[in-house]
């Protein structure tokens, strides 16, 4: 079992918990990347980015190189969302220029080819990952916060059903979604189920918070999100605090949620939510309990533009959230092109509160 995360000596874990820490705690998804250079050796070193993923000395090194450089709140370990379903067996590549490409699942005989029994096995290295990453922030950054995570049931789906990012429109996984909504609901169950226990898993071995990915939560009509995003959050947070400490820190992204981002945090009643870069905060601020805490949603592309760009958007979020729990990050992940100088700036203006 993880111990109780909440530590007075951890900005994240304080926001997270329901204080109003001031300057607020920062770390930036995809942190880790391609936009350093650091990154991009290692990345050559692997050879392919599964082999990255899986090898967990160089993993563990990329999760800590932004730590390192800017001296971040929060340290997210570095995988991949759609480790669970080449976990579960799914054949899964990332083809240059192409992104993931999986073998599509869209029948009951695709269904039948996944084996959750397969998971606590082949997830041991993303789980020394973490133990070592753990080990290392321990010993030299021991204000620094470890952020498992994890795809939400409804975005693994997606990738799972149309076998490619598809620009974000998955016409397969919506059109069996509203078709055979019971092997949909299948195959959400499974989903859903061997996320916990990949979470859980990720908190024994060191992880301090939890963070749950729902990239295209946003596609669906409302009463398709209600069914396919936060019912499934829903059981997935039962499951998890089942067997977690009180008080464990889990973070959902519901990415483009809109207005149903209110009913989202609402009935699963995580202790913070990620506002991506189209939600108003001010809003956002008014839709979630005062003690949710909220996370996010500088635009990446004024963090590529730097300058007057950044420090304008950056202080209208500042200025909209001072007073709350909040964790500042962006609303989506970095951009490759962006100067790692302009990550540093961004970082001396959020100190500066």
């Amino acid at each position: 079992m993880p111990s109780d995360p909440r530590s007075p000596d951890k900005p994240m874990l304080r926001a997270l918990a329901g204080e109003a820490v001031w300057p607020p705690p920062l770390w930036l998804m995809r942190q880790a990347g391609r936009y350093l250079p650091e990154y991009r050796e290692l990345r050559a070193q692997a050879g392919d980015f599964i082999t990255l993923c899986t090898t967990p000395e160089l993993a563990a090194e990329v999760t800590l190189q932004p730590i390192r450089r800017f001296g971040l709140d929060g340290a997210i370990l570095f995988s991949d969302i759609l480790m669970l379903p080449w976990a579960l067996g799914q054949p899964l590549r990332f083809a240059e220029g192409e992104g993931p490409v999986l073998a599509p699942v869209r029948d009951a005989a695709g269904l039948a080819t996944l084996a959750p029994e397969r998971v606590a096995e082949a997830i041991t290295p993303i789980l020394e990952t973490v133990r070592l990453v753990r080990e290392a922030l321990d010993a030299h950054a021991p204000r620094v916060a470890l952020i498992g995570f994890a795809g939400s049931p409804w975005t693994v789906a997606c990738y799972m059903v149309d076998g490619r990012g598809t620009g974000g429109a998955f016409h397969q996984a919506r059109a069996l979604a509203h078709g055979d909504p019971a092997l949909f609901a299948r195959l959400i169950r499974m989903v859903t189920e061997a996320t916990a226990e990949y979470l859980l898993a990720q908190a024994a071995a060191g992880a301090e918070a939890l963070m749950l990915f729902d990239s295209w939560a946003g596609i669906l009509a409302p009463s398709q999100f209600r069914r396919w995003v936060i019912e499934p959050t829903v059981e997935l947070v039962r499951l998890l605090r089942k067997r977690l400490p009180t008080g464990y820190p889990l973070i959902g992204f519901p990415r483009l949620a809109g207005p149903m981002l209110a009913e989202y945090a609402q009935r699963t009643n995580l202790q913070a939510l990620g506002m991506d870069t189209a939600m108003d905060p001010r809003w956002a601020a008014l839709a979630v309990a005062p003690d949710q805490a909220l996370q996010g949603n500088l635009d990446p592309i004024a963090l590529l533009a730097g300058g007057m760009a950044l420090e304008v958007e950056a202080r209208a979020i500042l200025g909209a959230m001072r007073g709350r729990p909040y964790v500042f990050n962006l609303g989506h992940g970095i951009e490759k092109e962006t100067p790692p100088e302009h990550v540093a700036a961004l970082v001396r203006l959020v100190r500066a509160g």
